[in-house]
Formats: C-alpha cells, structure tokens, sequence
C-alpha cells in the first residue's frame, strides 16, 4: 500500500498536477467589506448575515424592491456578489461592481515599490483578469479575490433555465486560471462555454444555462492537499449551498473534473434532490468504495478518456490518503460513458469528442442518445423522461 502510495506521488509531479508557488495575495477589502455589512441596514432593515442560511438570504432579498436591491449591490458588491440566495441579476452586478475596484487595486499594488518584483507582477496579472471578468455581458454568479480567487460564471439565463449544468473543475483552479486565451478548454470558463454551445446544438429549444463553478479552494499543484479530502469538503459545503440556491426548479447536472470529483463525491449526499445527475471524468475517485455509498438518488456516471495519466494513478484509500474506488471500474456502478475522441486529462470538453457530445445530452435532457462505453446500451437502462425541455 506505502508503495502504491508513492506511485501516486510520482504520477502527479511528472504528468500533470506540478507544484506552483503562489505567494499569499489576500485582499484586505473582503474583511472591511464583510465588517461593514455586519452592520448594515436598508431603510432601517438590518441585513441578514454573511453566513445566513441560504433561504434566509433567499427571504430577505424577496422582500426588497429593485432599488434596494441595487442599493446594496451598489454599497456592498464584496458581499452581496457572494451571498447564495441572492438573485442572479443582483449579484451580476455586485460582481461587477466588486471587480471593477479589485482590478483598481490590483493595478495600484502593481506599482507599488514596496512588494517584491514577484508580487508586483503577480497583481498586473489579476489586474488583467479581473478587467476581463468585468466586461460588459458577463454574468458573474461569485467573485471573491480573497487569496488566489473564487469566481463562478453563467452561461444563458439562469433565472429561465429549466437545466442547469454546472462544471466543478479541479486542481490548480483559481481567479487567474479560470479563463485562458490559449488552450482555454482546459480552464472552467472554456468548458463551460463548450457545454454549452453544445447544448444549444443538441436541443435548441431547451431552457438551459451552464455554470462555470471555481467556488473553492482547489489544491495548488501536488501535496498533502491533492491525495486527501480536506479541501474537498470544504468545497462541498459550497457546493451544496450552490445548488440549493439556484433559482426556480430547474434540474441540475454536475460535470465534476479530476479533483472536482473528489468534491463531488463527498457533496453528494448532502446535495438537494433537484441534483439529478452527477457525472465524473477523469476521477481520482469520490471517497467511497462504490456509488451506492455515495447515498445520492443522483444518476451517476464516469468516463475517462484515452491516454487520460489519471489510469495510472491507483485509486485506493489509505490512512486520508488516496480518493477510493475508480468509478469506470465496473465494480464500482456508474453508468459508464463513451469519450470517443477525447485525448488526455483535459480533452474531455474539445469539440467533436463523444464526451462533451453526452455531456451536452444529459445536461438537455437527451438521455436515449447518450453514447455508452464499449458501444452497448447498458449506461441508458432504466431512465424516463428523454427529452430536451
């Protein structure tokens, strides 16, 4: 088992999960701003608390009209923009009002002769991407530069949506890998708009938006934090107070990535029954022996592409250590899906792959056509309700 163990380790540094050093960027403003709502009011109503339960938060908003909406979007976007429960169109623009002067900030500690060189352009960078976040149309559901940076972002109306995907990627995600100009399939922003332009393909009528969910701190490269579940249960807590406050009663499917699996797995059953599907590629594992203990009435599927490294790794778990069963293993009882076409750890979303084209299926709805492995039918047994609304 120690043996099997240090392959693990040897697998992640040399084929894709290398360490990065990531100096300490924490934003003081999150503090002042979280300081400031504790006490706030509007028009002499005081506001729920920061780590209100969602439907508190939910309650309370629902009570306000749209200029007091605007007004604490406008006064508290640090907070507002974080808040689950809060409706979608408040917190796009408290996001973009946060993100505007996060980017200001990060633009004056880029210039600031104080901090090391290292330091100075690491703020340029965030300044950068922060302005990019900010554009016009963009539909910001979290941003929370505290650290290396939180930030979720929609595709579509979430508010009309009758399914809702949301992508959990995995290691090495954070503000500034979110989005990337190059290879940018790779980064959650790409894959979230992958999915959903072939969702769009696959059943144009449907109702759908996806989100990209780079809600939690993923681990930095390879370590302690990558082979265990600490920062996935922290992440699930989030995860789940996601999905709880989506709006409306749409579906949702998850499209968990690598060490979003991870999260997945240990989310999964405390998630909400609206969870409907929760599908894994290329999986380190989700902590459990098998899917039945996962304890979700959540469809469960996997895939793992050709040449994915991820096979290499031994799925097992040992004293915290290692993430379990490898759920394409048939023993372990996910339908298994077809990623014809896919190459690597991080071609599951490319265009033309039998991966992102059963991805797109199942986020509209579109079970009968799903693609199973090995080309049988297995992975589509006993499902109703195939259509694309």
């Amino acid at each position: 088992m120690l043996l099997a163990l240090g392959v693990v380790f040897l697998m992640l540094a040399t084929t894709g999960w290398t360490a990065v050093h990531r100096p300490d960027t924490a934003v003081p403003a999150r503090a002042a701003a979280l300081a400031a709502w504790a006490t706030a009011r509007i028009d002499g109503r005081p506001v729920p608390a920061a780590d209100a339960p969602v439907r508190t938060v939910a309650r309370f908003f629902a009570g306000l009209d749209a200029a007091q909406r605007t007004r604490l979007a406008d006064g508290y976007p640090l907070v507002v923009g974080t808040l689950d429960g809060v409706p979608a169109e408040t917190r796009y623009r408290a996001n973009h009002n946060a993100l505007t002067q996060a980017a200001k900030l990060e633009e004056a500690r880029g210039k600031d002769v104080a901090l090391t060189p290292a330091d100075r352009a690491n703020a340029i960078r965030r300044a950068h991407r922060f302005e990019s976040l900010a554009e016009d149309g963009r539909q910001i559901l979290l941003f929370d530069p505290s650290g290396d940076g939180l930030v979720a972002e929609v595709y579509g109306d979430l508010d009309a949506a009758r399914r809702v995907s949301v992508i959990v990627p995995g290691v090495d995600t954070d503000a500034l890998t979110f989005e990337r100009s190059q290879r940018r399939l790779i980064a959650p922003a790409g894959m979230a708009q992958s999915l959903y332009e072939a969702e769009r393909a696959a059943a144009p009528a449907a109702r759908t938006a996806v989100i990209a969910w780079a809600g939690y701190v993923a681990p930095a490269g390879v370590g302690v934090d990558a082979a265990t579940g600490r920062l996935a249960v922290q992440g699930a807590v989030r995860l789940e107070s996601l999905t709880a406050a989506l709006p409306g009663n749409a579906s949702v499917a998850l499209f968990c990535h690598s060490y979003g699996s991870v999260v997945c797995g240990v989310a999964a059953r405390r998630l909400p029954d609206r969870v409907t599907d929760v599908v894994v590629a290329g999986s380190p594992g989700m902590r459990v022996g098998n899917a039945a203990e996962l304890h979700t009435a959540a469809r469960v599927w996997a895939t793992r592409a050709e040449g994915d490294w991820i096979a290499d790794v031994p799925h097992l778990e040992v004293g915290g250590l290692g993430h379990g069963a490898d759920p394409v293993s048939p023993a372990f009882g996910a339908r298994l899906l077809s990623s014809e076409g896919a190459h690597s750890h991080t071609g599951y979303f490319e265009p033309g792959t039998a991966s992102l084209a059963n991805f797109a299926k199942i986020g509209t709805g579109g079970f009968g056509s799903v693609a199973c492995a090995n080309g049988n039918a297995d992975c589509r047994g006993g499902i109703s309700g195939t259509d694309g609304n």
